[in-house]
This record gives C-alpha cells, sequence and structure tokens, in this order.
C-alpha cells in the first residue's frame, strides 16, 4: 500500500535539525498535533492531524507534541498518549509511550498526560524556540513553561525568543518527493474517476446533493479518508457562488452544474473542477463561454515550466478571457485597454491556481524577496480559470447570465515542463458529451 516510508519523515526531521544547528545560538522546534474538534456535544469530527506535524512524523493521534533539539545527545523527543485500554475499546488503539520510539524512530518517548513538566528539562538553555505562531494553544503552553523557566532561582534558562517555524515548513513541503508524487497520482487519479462516474450519473431532476454522494461514495470505495475539502455542486446561477456547498437545488433541464470536488488519499489532495450540461448537451451559449474558459487554461498551461512563473500563466488566461469577452459582446472597447483595467477581473475573481499537497491550498509563498515565485520541478499546483456572470447584471446581455463555468486541472512541474495529474476527466465539449452519452 502507497505510504510514505519512515526514512523519509526521519530525512524531514534531520533536515529541521540542520537548519536548528545553523541557528547562531541554541535552538529547538516544538510542534504540536491537532486537538480534537467537537462536533455535537459528545461526539467529535473525525479525526484530521496537523498537516506540519505529519510532514515529520507520519503520527495521526491527537494529543501529542514533537520536540527537535540539535545540541543535545537525544535530539528527538515525542509526547503521546500513553496506552489506556479503557479508552482504547471505546475510541480506538493508541500508539502508546512503549512504542513510540522503535515506530516513529525518535530518541525519546513521553507520556502526554504525565510527563510534560519534562518540557522544562528539554527547554532549559535553549535561546530560540521555534513553533507554529498560528497555533495559540501551542503558545500559550509554551509560554507558561517560559515563565516558569525565567523565575529566579529556579535553576532553569528560559527562551530569549520565539520564532515562526512555519516558514521554513512551508519551504520544505513546497518542493514534493518521489514518494508525495505517488500518493498524489493515486489522490488525483481517486478523484478523477469520481468526476467521470458524476458525468454519467448527472440528468434532469436529480438534486446535487445526489451527485454529491456519488462522489463521496466513489472516495470511500477506493480507500480515500474522504474528501479533502467542502465538495461543491453547483448547477444554474449556484456555481456563481464560489465555495457553494449547500448542494441543496435541483437539477434543472437546460442547466450547467459545477463540480469542485477531490479526494484525499494518505494526507494529499486532489482538486478537481469541472463544468458539464445537466441534460447532457451544451447550448450554443454555454459552449460559447465555455471554450473561453477551456482557451484560457490552455493558454496558462504553456507558460508552465521551470523558470517561468505563475504570474506569467495568469496573464496568459486573462489575456484569453478578455479576448474572448470580447467576442462574445460582453465587453466592448479595445483589448489592450481592458488588460490595462483587467476588466476580467469582474468575471474571474479568484487567482488562477494555488499550492496543492497535505493541503488543498498548500503552504508555500508565491512570491520570493519581493519577486514573483519561480516555477521549479517537483512543485504541484491547481490551473483553473473560470467565468462567472450571475444573474441581475444590467449591463450584460440576460443570455449569459445565471452561468457559472471553471475548469480545473492539478499540474506537477516536470524538469522540461509539466505533467497534468487529472487529464482523464473529459474537458473538451465533445469529450463531454461523447462521455455522457456512452
Amino acid at each position: 500500500m502507497e505510504s510514505i516510508s519512515p526514512a523519509e519523515f526521519a530525512d524531514r526531521r534531520a533536515r529541521l535539525l540542520a537548519f536548528l544547528a545553523s541557528q547562531e545560538r541554541p535552538a529547538a522546534a516544538v510542534l504540536a498535533a491537532n486537538p480534537e474538534q467537537q462536533r455535537s456535544r459528545d461526539t467529535d469530527f473525525p479525526y484530521r492531524q496537523h498537516s506540519d506535524f505529519y510532514y515529520l512524523t507520519g503520527f495521526n493521534e491527537p494529543n501529542a507534541l514533537l520536540l527537535l533539539r540539535p545540541d543535545i545527545a537525544a535530539k528527538q523527543h515525542i509526547f503521546v498518549q500513553p496506552s489506556d485500554p479503557h479508552a482504547e475499546v471505546w475510541h480506538g488503539r493508541r500508539l502508546g509511550v512503549d512504542a513510540a520510539c522503535e515506530q516513529l524512530g525518535v530518541d525519546q518517548a513521553y507520556s502526554y498526560n504525565d510527563d510534560l513538566e519534562q518540557l522544562t528539562e528539554l527547554l532549559n538553555g535553549v535561546e530560540t524556540v521555534f513553533y507554529l505562531f498560528d497555533d495559540t494553544d501551542l503558545a500559550d503552553l509554551l509560554q507558561q513553561f517560559g515563565s516558569t523557566m525565567r523565575r529566579p532561582k529556579s535553576g532553569y534558562h528560559g527562551a530569549a525568543q520565539y520564532s515562526d517555524l512555519s516558514g521554513y515548513m512551508a519551504q520544505q513541503r513546497l518542493f514534493k518527493s518521489s514518494a508525495e508524487i505517488t500518493l498524489m497520482r493515486q489522490a488525483c487519479q481517486i478523484s478523477a474517476e469520481a468526476h467521470k462516474r458524476v458525468m454519467k450519473a448527472c440528468k434532469p431532476g436529480l438534486y446535487e446533493y445526489q451527485l454529491a454522494a456519488e462522489l463521496h461514495y466513489h472516495f470511500a470505495y477506493h480507500g480515500a479518508a474522504g474528501p479533502a475539502y467542502g465538495t461543491i455542486v453547483g448547477s444554474g446561477d449556484n456555481a456563481c457562488i464560489l465555495h457553494y456547498t449547500e448542494n441543496s437545488a435541483c437539477l434543472t433541464d437546460g442547466d450547467l452544474v459545477l463540480i469542485d470536488a477531490g479526494a484525499e488519499f494518505r494526507g494529499y489532495a486532489g482538486d478537481i473542477t469541472r463544468t458539464f450540461p445537466v441534460n447532457g448537451r451544451f447550448s450554443a451559449d454555454q459552449a460559447a463561454l465555455y471554450e473561453v474558459v477551456l482557451e484560457a487554461q490552455t493558454a496558462a498551461f504553456r507558460q508552465l515550466r521551470p523558470g517561468n512563473t505563475l504570474e506569467q500563466a495568469q496573464q496568459a488566461a486573462a489575456r484569453a478571457i478578455t479576448e474572448g469577452l470580447l467576442a462574445l459582446g460582453i465587453l466592448s472597447g479595445s483589448l489592450q485597454h481592458h488588460i490595462e483595467q483587467t476588466s476580467y477581473r469582474r468575471f474571474l475573481i479568484h487567482g488562477l491556481g494555488h499550492w496543492l499537497g497535505l493541503d488543498v491550498h498548500d503552504v508555500g509563498t508565491y512570491e520570493v524577496q519581493g519577486s514573483k515565485r519561480v516555477l521549479e520541478p517537483n512543485m504541484v499546483l491547481t490551473v483553473e480559470p473560470g467565468i462567472y456572470i450571475p444573474r441581475g447584471l444590467s449591463d450584460v446581455d440576460e443570455r449569459w447570465q445565471g452561468i457559472g463555468i471553471r475548469i480545473e486541472d492539478d499540474i506537477l512541474i516536470t524538469i522540461d515542463g509539466y505533467e497534468n495529474l487529472t487529464a482523464a476527466v473529459p474537458k473538451t465539449i465533445a469529450e463531454i458529451e461523447q462521455w455522457m452519452r456512452s
């Protein structure tokens, strides 16, 4: 079964230890597992580990801490839930303290319930503590131990400063290993087949939630943990709501339906959008607008190679959309004027794409030292142009209103260009209509 090897998790921690060792003053890093999230009264949401914690450990339990410190003999420490037969018969098996060192490849393991005071020893003498600043619970915990260590005559020396670890983690996670790419291929394959399944199932009279159910069934049946994010099934004017997740409307003959959905497989996300006719046949107006979006994505693809930037792809897509809107009469005037005024943003109100990985909107900056980040091999991103024309626009012909179209694929940057990981889903008008007929 596909997975990240223990050796790869160990290598990730070794790189972080090297980063800490490179600091001018003694440094340590502390990361916390996600807490469980209450759903209602005495039930919780399905547990999902913090992506950074998982990236370094592969460990999928709550109530855990990882501490790395390079300047002491035992450099890697983890706090986990202790074994508890009574709790485990109710809530599932725990790794436990005794098995943690061998299973996770760390030097020392402690009970999260009973041994947290050990943090005082492990952080004694550390000048800089790195942690994720958005983890407010961990911040409170570190401040609690820090204040104890700064008391006169305590015998302990607390940290002089705290630094955000998120930038380091984002840079590491931006570039996918071969094992990660294998998992992402699987996430994309499951997602792609689910979209194809829904195209076949779609017909007037069904409800949006029934198409969502087809997707979720396929995800689960093929080993995915479930959706990687809130599934969007927006038919008719609902497609003009970018993050529409009500999925409650009846599918109407003659409308388009926009589906934005992806599976999460072994922690990694797929993210695909397709827009197609409920009855399997594009009208002339729907087809004309759809072709504009498709050409925008094709134009963006031409820019995807090492050395170029996502901004160059965005500009290519923007030009194609502007040209298309002018050709259809939705915009009027000169091409250059509308490009300079970015008039297309009225109809494409989101960016062209985003990084993809352990999070569907994955970590990683889009600029480096004030310049647009250059694409490099083993980056994975989405490319998702769209056009959204909601009802009620007084200056747009009614024939175009109530139409929302987005086309999204997942792209791996390669040494000499790119690979479309989700190309298996029908995308041209001819391919979609053929597939829905067959």
